[in-house]
């Protein structure tokens, strides 16, 4: 009888790790991704200040210095982002965008090499942003993102 009790909790423990570990994959992955979310966020008072003035979009991508207040995307990184780049074409709606993509290594297999995208709106004088993904996977994106 104790070798049965034993193949039954073997088994019912096997059933919640075949649960549980995808689900905290899953999980950590996005908290790397909200990385992204953090460093991107740090360039919308930037960017929303230079639209603002003259509706044109701050771009850093071709520079290796600091450009209208924001750094080089190489110097706007972290643990797993590998770079944050705005740019975009500023026009009456809006159009400017910030991109962090995420690093090849270190990073959840998910969301390895993957960006992150937040992208002005001109709302009648007031600016929003939306988060998006092109290539990161629904569940890997922060809630911040998530149905947008």
């Amino acid at each position: 009888m104790d070798c049965i009790e034993l193949m039954i909790v073997v088994a019912i423990i096997g059933i919640l790790a075949a649960i549980a570990i995808p689900a905290y994959q899953d999980y950590i992955a996005r908290a790397q991704a909200s990385e992204a979310v953090n460093l991107a966020g740090g360039l919308k008072g930037a960017v929303s200040e230079v639209y603002s003035q003259d509706g044109s979009c701050p771009s850093n991508a071709a520079t290796s210095t600091t450009a209208n207040g924001i750094g080089a995307p190489s110097t706007i990184t972290g643990k797993y982002v590998a770079s944050v780049t705005a740019a975009g074409t500023g026009t009456a709606a809006g159009g400017c965008t910030i991109t962090a993509k995420m690093k090849s290594v270190g990073v959840s297999t998910g969301i390895q090499g993957k960006s992150l995208i937040l992208t002005l709106t001109n709302e009648g004088g007031s600016n929003s942003w939306a988060c998006t993904s092109a290539d990161m996977a629904q569940k890997y994106l922060p809630k911040s993102c998530q149905g947008t």
